[in-house]
C-alpha cells in the first residue's frame, strides 16, 4: 500500500506514482464525495502516470460510513435524550459540486434512518448551510441536545473549527473506525472487479 497526497502535504500522487513504474495500481480517493478531485485531479494524475491504474469510487455515501459515525457519536456520550428533543448535524468540509452536496445529503439521511431524529448535513466551506445555521434551524425546532457528526477522515482545521460550534457533543472525525478499513477493501475490491480482464472473465 502506498500514500499519494493531491495537494499541499508530501508525497504528492504525482510522485507515488511515478515511483511505480509501469506495474498496476488501483486508487483508492480517501474522500468522501464525489467533486473536483475525485472527477478530475485523480483521473488526470492517474492518466498521465506510467503505472497502469484504476481509480475506485470515493468512500461516500455507505453503510460503512454511518457505522462509523454512529460509533464516533456514541463514544462522544450520545444516548440517553428523548428523540424527540435530539438532533445531529453532519459536518462536512464542503464543495460547490452538486454531486459531492447530495453524497452528503445521502449519508445524512442513512444516519437519520439510523438514529431515529434528524440528521441535517451542514458546511465548513464553499456550500451551505454552514454548521452555525444547521444548529440554529434545530434549536429553532425545539431539538435542545444537538450532537456534531465529524465527516472528516482525519484531524484538521475544518473539523476543528465546526467541532467548536457543537452546542452539546462534538464526535471525533472517522479516522481509524475499523468500519473505515472495511470500506477501502470494499472500493478496491470494487474497483478489481469492475476492470477489463474482470469484465471479460464474466462475460466468458
Amino acid at each position: 500500500m502506498h500514500l499519494g497526497h493531491i495537494e499541499l502535504n508530501a508525497p504528492l500522487l504525482p510522485d507515488t506514482l511515478a515511483a511505480l513504474g509501469d506495474t498496476e495500481a488501483v486508487l483508492v480517493p480517501l474522500l468522501l464525495s464525489r467533486g473536483y478531485h475525485v472527477k478530475q485531479d485523480i483521473p488526470e494524475m492517474a492518466a498521465a502516470a506510467r503505472a497502469r491504474t484504476r481509480v475506485a469510487a470515493p468512500l461516500g455515501p455507505h453503510p460503512h460510513l454511518v457505522d462509523a459515525l454512529e460509533a464516533r457519536l456514541t463514544e462522544a456520550g450520545w444516548g440517553g435524550t428523548p428523540r424527540r428533543t435530539s438532533a445531529v448535524v453532519l459536518a462536512a468540509a464542503g464543495s460547490r459540486d452538486p454531486d459531492s452536496k447530495a453524497d452528503t445529503a445521502r449519508t445524512a439521511h442513512l444516519l437519520a434512518a439510523r438514529l431515529g431524529v434528524p440528521v441535517v448535513p451542514a458546511y465548513a466551506s464553499a456550500a451551505t448551510p454552514t454548521v452555525e445555521t444547521a444548529v440554529r434551524t434545530l434549536l429553532a425546532r425545539g431539538r435542545r441536545h444537538i450532537a456534531l457528526a465529524s465527516y472528516f477522515t482525519a484531524p484538521g482545521r475544518f473539523a476543528t473549527e465546526c467541532a467548536q460550534q457543537a452546542p452539546w457533543i462534538a464526535a471525533a472525525p472517522l479516522g481509524t473506525h475499523p468500519s473505515m478499513a472495511h470500506l477501502l477493501l470494499h472500493r478496491y475490491d470494487e474497483a478489481l472487479a469492475t476492470s477489463p480482464a474482470a469484465r471479460e472473465l464474466a462475460s466468458a
